[in-house]
């Protein structure tokens, strides 16, 4: 997988470098990004964590190696499964050595790996860091190389602290400010799932040109903040894992969106699945093209 050390291709992009910051106080890190809903990377954040130095995808296998766990790839969506259904499982060893011995497309997330495996939740504390977070068990997220998680938002609109282990990952957001550049489909939380946001057809998703975001590579222990409703598009350049620390929304905007979508968006969305079946989703996917060109004033 190419990195973005190419300056003439986020130029042509429109990706800004994330900020970084060695560390931050409380204080600064919420009138310098919280407020003003703004990403950040925090390079020594967790430095004091027990994760920070044991936290890999052997120490992984040896704790959890036997748990059958959920993965996704990169198939577009189809009416074949519901909402956030996996598409295959398998013991965490096996893919762990999966992960090791090649690339794959193959994923973990929306998993209770630590309620699986309760020793794994002393190796974190929640940071003070001005966030009222959800005090819920986190979830992590593992990815093999050159696997990708489409461009989304979360259902929750929640702030996040994302945290990065063993290898890299690279990370594309943009601003809900940028939605309606960004081929939103309708009744979901995605853009069209056939846009690849590291090189895309701008003839084909010609509003893609004026959209602006930030791109930032992880490393092992860092931590990027990722404001409510932001778009972002992750793509694992090593095998590895993350997890996140979730926040309630700040804007009240957002709150009710967050229900919404919590309480109606996603049932409806499978119930017009299971109605209508592949009808359903490539309507979205069509309606996601003339509502954004409509939006643009783009003549196609």
């Amino acid at each position: 997988m190419q990195e973005f050390d190419d300056e003439r291709m986020k130029e042509r992009l429109q990706l800004a470098e994330i900020p970084r910051v060695e560390n931050i106080s409380k204080a600064d890190f919420v009138e310098q990004y919280v407020k003003p809903q703004k990403p950040v990377v925090i390079e020594h954040l967790i430095e004091d964590w027990p994760a920070y130095k044991k936290w890999s995808l052997e120490y992984i296998d040896e704790v959890a190696g036997d748990k059958i766990v959920p993965l996704y790839d990169d198939r577009p969506i189809s009416s074949e499964y519901k909402f956030n259904e996996p598409h295959l499982t398998m013991k965490m060893s096996e893919y762990i050595a999966l992960l090791k011995s090649k690339p794959t497309t193959y994923r973990i997330f929306l998993y209770h790996l630590m309620k699986e495996v309760p020793v794994l939740q002393n190796d974190f504390k929640f940071p003070d860091m001005g966030l009222r977070f959800l005090k819920q068990l986190p979830m992590l997220f593992f990815g093999g190389e050159n696997s990708k998680v489409f461009m989304h938002y979360d259902i929750d609109f929640a702030n996040i602290l994302h945290f990065h282990f063993h290898g890299k990952k690279q990370c594309i957001l943009y601003p809900p400010s940028q939605s309606k550049y960004l081929y939103k489909v309708p009744h979901a939380l995605i853009s069209r799932e056939d846009i690849d946001y590291t090189d895309p057809d701008f003839q084909k998703f010609p509003a893609l040109k004026e959209a602006q975001g930030y791109i930032t590579n992880l490393k092992h222990g860092e931590t990027l903040y990722m404001p409510e409703g932001y778009w972002h598009q992750m793509t694992y350049l090593t095998p590895g894992f993350s997890m996140s620390l979730r926040a309630t929304s700040r804007n009240i905007t957002n709150f009710s969106k967050a229900v919404y979508n919590l309480a109606f968006m996603r049932y409806f969305d499978n119930y017009m699945r299971k109605l209508r079946g592949q009808k359903w989703i490539d309507y979205k996917n069509e309606q996601a093209m003339i509502k954004t060109h409509k939006k643009n004033n783009i003549k196609t």
